[in-house]
C-alpha cells in the first residue's frame, strides 16, 4: 500500500478489525519510510449488478440513487441519518444478494417502500407517491387507506 504522505510502497500494518458488520476491514498502517500513519480499508469487489428499468433499458446499480431515494422521501422527517444508512444498507445487500446479476428497478424499489413503511409512513408514502407514479388523488388516497387499514389492523388487540 502506497504512503499517502510520501509515496513509499511499503508499509507495516499496526491494528486490523471488522467494519460495517464484517462486510469490510479497516487497517491501521505506519509508512517505514516516514513512520506516519494511515488507515485503508478493504472490501470484497462486488460483481456489477445490472438494473432492469421499466423500458427495458439497463444501466449499473447505484446506492447513490438508493441512498438519495430514501434521503428525499425521508427529508424534514425524524428519521437520523444513521436509520437511512442502514436501510440503504439492508436494500444494497438484499438486491445483491436476490438476482444472478440483474434486477428490475421495481423490485429495488418495492425493497425502498418495504424499508421506509417500517420507519416511517410519511416517508414511505412521498416515497410511494413518485414511484408509483399517482397522477390523481384518488389512487394516492387508495395507497392512504391501505396504510391506514394495515395500522388498524396491527394495533387492534388480538384474541387470546
Amino acid at each position: 500500500m502506497r504512503c499517502q504522505y510520501c509515496n513509499c510502497l511499503e508499509s507495516k500494518v499496526i491494528d486490523s478489525r471488522p467494519t460495517d458488520e464484517g462486510s469490510a476491514i479497516r487497517r491501521r498502517r505506519e509508512c517505514v519510510k516516514c513512520g506516519r500513519r494511515f488507515t485503508t480499508y478493504e472490501k470484497i469487489e462486488q460483481l456489477p449488478l445490472m438494473v432492469v428499468k421499466r423500458d427495458g433499458r439497463r444501466e449499473p446499480f447505484s446506492s447513490a440513487k438508493v441512498r438519495q431515494g430514501i434521503l428525499h422521501a425521508c427529508e424534514k422527517l425524524p428519521v437520523s441519518a444513521q436509520q437511512m444508512e442502514e436501510m440503504a444498507d439492508r436494500v444494497e445487500q438484499q438486491a445483491y444478494s436476490a438476482g444472478d446479476g440483474e434486477i428490475s428497478s421495481q423490485r429495488i424499489g418495492d425493497m425502498v417502500m418495504a424499508e421506509l413503511k417500517n420507519v416511517n409512513d410519511v416517508a414511505y408514502v412521498r416515497f410511494a407517491a413518485v414511484y408509483r407514479k399517482f397522477t390523481d388523488l384518488g389512487t394516492f388516497m387508495q395507497e392512504l387507506q391501505k396504510l391506514v387499514n394495515e395500522n388498524t389492523a396491527a394495533e387492534a388487540p388480538q384474541p387470546v
